[in-house]
C-alpha cells in the first residue's frame, strides 16, 4: 500500500462528503455518544478493502477500535462478519459510506478477477488489468485486481511505452512508431519497456522483422489466428491477447499459449459486492 496515495485519497473523499458538517448525525445523536458496528457480508465473493478501511477509520478517528475477523483476499459468504468497529458514533457514521463504497467496489473487482484466474488454472497465462479504470480510483481498483489474483499492467502513461493503433497511425506506420520510441528512450535516458499492439498478421510480421520491442499485444485476433500468431512469435517476445475476451471464452484464449490476457472488464463494468455496516 502506498500510504501517501491512500492518505490523499481519504482526505479528499472525506472533504467531499462532510462539507461543513454531518448535520444528520449532529442533529440526532448527542456529541460523545459511543457505539458499535459490524461489517456484514451480504453476497458470496472475495473480500477486498479491509486494509483500506483500517486506514479510513484511523484517519477519521484514531481512537476507534477495529477488530478484524476476515482479511483481504479471503473467500466470504453471506452472513460473514469482516470486522467490528467501536467508539465515537459520529466518527463511525462519518466513515460508514466511504468504507462501504471502497470495499464494495474493490471486493467486486477482486471477485471478478478471482473467477477469471480460476478459469486460467492449468495454463501459463496471467490476467492483466488495463487503464479502463474510474478516474481517481485507479490505485484502489488495481490494488483489488492484485487481491483477486490478477496482475497489474502499466499503472499509467508514465511507466511503460504502449504503442497502440492510434499511435501507429499518427506516427506513419509500425516502423516509424517503433524506431521513434527507441530513439526517445535513448535521448531521454529512460528505462521503459516497449509494447506494441498489432491488428493483423501483416503488422505482426513487420514487428518481428524490426524487433526492438519487449511485448506484442495481439488485438482482436480470432482464436485460430491467435494460435498462428503465437506460433510465429515462437517465444521471441512476451505475448498479450486483448479484445473480445470474456469469462466464458478466456480459457480458450489461454489455450493458444499467450503469456498474458488483458481485460478491461475487470474494472470498467464490474458489479460491486453487497456489504453493509450495521449498528449492534
Amino acid at each position: 500500500m502506498d500510504k501517501k496515495i491512500i492518505d490523499a485519497f481519504i482526505k479528499n473523499a472525506i472533504t467531499e462528503d462532510v462539507g461543513d458538517g454531518d448535520h444528520t448525525s449532529l442533529s440526532t445523536i448527542p456529541v460523545g455518544t459511543k457505539g458499535k458496528a459490524k461489517l456484514i457480508v451480504k453476497e458470496d465473493g472475495i473480500l477486498a478493502g479491509v486494509e483500506l478501511a483500517l486506514e479510513i477509520f484511523e484517519q477519521i478517528d484514531a481512537s476507534l477500535q477495529v477488530n478484524v475477523s476476515l482479511r483481504d483476499g479471503q473467500q466470504v459468504k453471506v452472513g460473514d462478519i469482516a470486522f467490528t468497529v467501536e467508539g465515537n458514533t459520529h466518527s463511525i457514521l462519518l466513515a460508514e459510506r466511504l468504507v462501504l463504497n471502497c470495499m464494495q467496489r474493490m471486493s467486486g473487482i477482486a471477485t471478478q478477477t478471482h473467477r477469471i484466474v480460476k478459469h486460467l488454472e492449468g495454463y501459463k497465462t496471467k490476467v492483466l488489468d488495463t487503464r479502463k479504470t474510474t478516474p481517481g480510483l485507479r490505485y484502489l481498483e488495481k490494488w483489488a485486481v492484485r487481491i483477486g489474483g490478477g496482475v497489474n499492467h502499466r499503472i499509467g502513461l508514465y511507466d511503460m511505452i504502449l504503442i497502440k493503433d492510434n499511435h501507429v497511425d499518427y506516427a506513419g506506420g509500425i516502423a516509424n512508431a517503433i524506431n521513434q520510441a527507441n530513439d526517445y528512450l535513448t535521448t531521454t535516458g529512460r528505462k521503459l519497456q516497449i509494447e506494441i499492439e498489432v491488428r493483423n498478421m501483416e503488422e505482426l510480421k513487420q514487428v518481428l522483422e524490426i524487433g526492438k520491442v519487449d511485448r506484442i499485444m495481439l488485438d482482436n485476433f480470432p482464436i485460430p489466428l491467435l494460435k498462428e500468431a503465437v506460433a510465429l512469435i515462437d517465444g521471441k517476445f512476451v505475448t498479450e491477447a486483448s479484445g473480445g475476451i470474456t469469462e466464458e471464452n478466456v480459457a480458450a484464449y489461454a489455450a493458444c499459449g499467450v503469456d498474458f490476457i488483458s481485460m478491461g472488464a475487470l474494472t470498467h463494468s464490474v458489479k460491486s459486492l453487497d456489504l453493509s455496516l450495521k449498528a449492534f
